[in-house]
């Protein structure tokens, strides 16, 4: 896993748009620099009207200019603001776009893992927590920052004793004990609420996906009660989260308050003995009432970036993860139409584990022939394809493509060459034309059309009273099982790849329809390298060459008929079937 600092997310956004954040800042700054004089122009203004020197044009000028900080000093906010927000939703934008990136990167092992719940908490929850921290937070933190250090400047230029600005200022030395206290405590808990929520996100999802099961099986209260307890715990670790942060954020202006109090207590004293003036009070009052804002902003501030900071190890921690499919430098694209393929002594187990789950396998395809892989669940036929594919890494030296190691080649040439079609038949939700020309979107409706007569679905997206231009539900739940199947080998054929592979594509149809399409295949892929890995013989008595795997091992290879000659375990899955279709 590659080591990325816990802000590095964050820091590339900032490093890149540094020009757009110094103006924003620039604006927030100078607004709240026009705003520190507000007390200072109202002090003068108490002055003046105690010692009755005011005309009515004086009044009104006095009153110009207290307009004029507020409408320079909402003007100047506003702008930067907006500047803050938008480069915000820029953030938002481009670590979504980069997490989808890392996504499509990572290999089967870390999805197997990680549910789809978990990772769109990554893309929603955890980004949009960031997102509202560099917009909000760095308004207030400039805003702020600027505000108390200009208001404490303006103050210490005035004539106001140094005695009691300093005795009322006691207060806030507490606030960096404050920061040091809280802050990894809110960080902390803040990353059990995004866990939270993540797993509320998973069950959701979940939920969602088997929603028909659930009201098949009448499991609403069981249901209902799963997901209820991921909404507890996301309730108890924000109620856990809401106290630390509640209570420092009311720490921080307490100690604000805390410092008026005494200046209205001193300093009234003060007033009363002619140590200072009633404008000076006035003033001092008014720039310990400033302070009390920025001090409160700050609170937040902290608070959102502690926060942020959790969702921002959640980001890094997924973006240091390594992809496990990496090409080998120098890695050269496969020639066009490469069709040939050899397993040399592949023995194989996945990552974690010990045990073998392909022991010894050899084999070889020549172009354009047909190789049948039959064998009971779990014996490594969909294994062995992975590896074709380099969905998982194959040891060095055992799998060649045109006599070229697949680990050698660029993966976008390897699976360029070869068209996968899975057995679970997965469709977008899109319409049909769009998910069968999938692999070129902008190709002609007759490329489309003829893939669909091959898969023998074309009839019944015919029949649709948009036909192709149909749109299907989420994962192609407007079609029964039989024809999202269809659809999904219509799409591989479309592809029309050197290399074609049918993982038990063809098992949730009849067999009438099974040798319909077996028949288009032989027509259509001649000429072509055809790998059919399949539970019913029916559909692999064609090929070529017919290997039985069991337990990971190559029991038996050989044609249809000489496998059935040999009285092996291919004869019996034979005669098993046969005896299942005769009494179905």
């Amino acid at each position: 896993m590659r080591k990325l600092q816990t802000g590095a997310l964050l820091l590339r956004h900032v490093q890149a748009h540094a020009g757009w954040y110094a103006l924003a800042a620039a604006f927030i700054g100078v607004a709240n620099v026009a705003q520190a004089f507000f007390p200072k122009v109202l002090g003068e203004f108490a002055d003046h009207m105690q010692a009755e020197e005011l005309s009515f044009a004086g009044v009104s000028d006095y009153s110009l200019v207290l307009l004029g900080i507020g409408v320079f000093y909402g003007a100047a906010f506003g702008v930067g603001q907006y500047i803050n927000h938008r480069l915000g939703r820029k953030f938002e934008h481009s670590a979504r776009q980069r997490l989808f990136r890392q996504f499509t990167g990572l290999g089967e092992t870390y999805f197997s893992g990680n549910s789809t719940g978990k990772l769109l908490s990554y893309m929603m929850n955890d980004v949009t927590a960031v997102r509202e921290a560099i917009a909000n937070s760095l308004n207030q933190l400039t805003n702020a920052s600027v505000l108390l250090v200009t208001t404490l400047i303006v103050m210490s230029a005035s004539r106001i004793p140094l005695q009691a600005a300093g005795i009322c200022l006691l207060p806030l030395l507490a606030i960096p004990f404050l920061v040091v206290y809280f802050g990894p405590r809110i960080r902390k808990r803040s990353g059990k609420v995004q866990e939270s929520l993540a797993a509320m996100t998973e069950s959701a999802e979940e939920q969602f996906g088997g929603v028909k099961i659930t009201k098949t099986f009448a499991a609403e209260d069981v249901a209902r009660r799963r997901f209820g307890e991921t909404v507890d715990r996301i309730r108890e670790n924000q109620l856990r989260l809401v106290k630390v942060t509640s209570l420092f954020q009311s720490a921080l202006p307490f100690s604000g308050a805390l410092s008026l109090a005494l200046a209205l207590g001193y300093g009234g004293v003060m007033v009363a003995h002619k140590t200072m003036s009633l404008g000076d009070f006035v003033a001092l009052a008014f720039y310990l009432k400033m302070i009390v804002t920025p001090l409160q902003q700050i609170g937040n501030v902290i608070n959102n970036f502690q926060r942020a900071r959790a969702s921002l190890e959640r980001l890094n921690r997924l973006l240091s993860e390594e992809p496990e499919i990496r090409e080998a430098p120098g890695a050269k694209p496969l020639p066009p139409e490469a069709g040939e393929i050899e397993v040399r002594d592949l023995t194989f187990a996945y990552p974690g584990s010990e045990t073998p789950v392909l022991k010894n396998v050899s084999l070889c395809v020549r172009p354009g022939a047909t190789l049948g892989i039959v064998g009971k669940t779990g014996s490594g036929k969909t294994t062995l394809v992975k590896l074709l594919l380099r969905i998982y890494d194959p040891p060095s030296g055992t799998v060649f493509i045109e006599g070229r190691d697949i680990r050698g080649v660029t993966v976008e040439s390897l699976r360029t060459n070869v068209a996968y079609v899975p057995q679970d038949g997965f469709l977008f939700s899109t319409t049909i034309r769009e998910n069968i020309a999938f692999h070129d979107r902008r190709a002609d409706i007759a490329d489309v059309e003829e893939a669909a007569k091959i898969a023998d679905v074309y009839r019944n997206i015919e029949a649709f009273p948009d036909r192709f231009e149909t749109a299907l539900g989420e994962r192609g739940l407007t079609l029964s099982g039989g024809q999202r199947q269809r659809t999904s080998l219509a799409r591989g054929l479309f592809k029309d790849a050197p290399i074609l592979i049918l993982d038990d594509s063809v098992s949730a149809v009849d067999t009438i329809t099974e040798s319909t399409i077996i028949r288009n295949l032989r027509q259509h892929r001649k000429g072509r390298t055809t790998l059919i890995i399949a539970h019913r013989i029916s559909a692999v008595r064609h090929a070529d060459e017919i290997i039985v795997l069991d337990e990971g091992r190559i029991a038996e290879r050989g044609s249809h008929e000489e496998l059935l000659k040999r009285q092996g375990l291919y004869a019996s899955l034979y005669a098993m079937q046969g005896e299942e279709e005769a009494h179905g």
